[in-house]
């Protein structure tokens, strides 16, 4: 188990919620599966919420780049993703969004049409030009290793909120990024 933003996809979710409603049926309450239902819905404001304590609540002016916005890697089922709640809290407060996807985006596209301030394009780099933060959602393999000094030259400042610890906070400090990652000193 890892920690990060919350699970999604077609199955989890769906499975979990199927075990409770036949409970129900049968007179029960699973009261754990309501925990981790209610605990997963809880880790997908967790990026939101780190980022409103380093900006405030109100996100206007601001522009954030997104990595990642399917479930998981290696896929681009965009269903209970918690990218699709990210974008959302992000763009209700205000903030102006560049999101890249190395597969999802065609279909992410369609579930996020009408996002205001939402901008797709077509390479990791580009969603980081000007951006005030990188959001780091969905852990891709090509975003294990960046160029971080093209990173710090392409940001508004160094700032990193990684919803899937795929760095080295130690690293990451000593090139000067300040970086806030989940479940973990950073």
């Amino acid at each position: 188990l890892y920690a990060g933003t919350g699970y999604g996809g077609s199955c989890f979710p769906k499975d979990v919620q199927a075990l409770q409603h036949t409970a129900r049926e049968a007179g029960m309450e699973l009261g754990v599966l309501r925990a981790v239902e209610a605990a997963n819905e809880r880790q997908k404001q967790v990026l939101v919420t780190k980022i409103v304590e380093r900006f405030g609540a109100d996100l206007s002016g601001r522009t954030f780049a997104i990595w990642g916005l399917a479930f998981k890697p290696n896929t681009d089922d965009m269903r209970e993703a918690p990218s699709r709640v990210i974008v959302a809290e992000l763009a209700r407060r205000g903030a102006a969004l560049r999101a890249y996807d190395p597969v999802a985006m065609p279909e992410a596209k369609k579930v996020l049409q009408g996002t205001p301030r939402l901008t797709f394009v077509a390479e990791a780099q580009q969603a980081l030009e000007g951006a005030d933060a990188l959001v780091l959602v969905t852990e891709w393999r090509e975003f294990r290793n960046p160029d971080f000094e093209a990173m710090k030259t392409a940001l508004k400042q160094p700032l990193i909120f990684d919803g899937r610890n795929l760095y080295d906070p130690a690293l990451l400090k000593s090139l000067g990024f300040d970086y806030r990652c989940i479940g973990r000193p950073g």
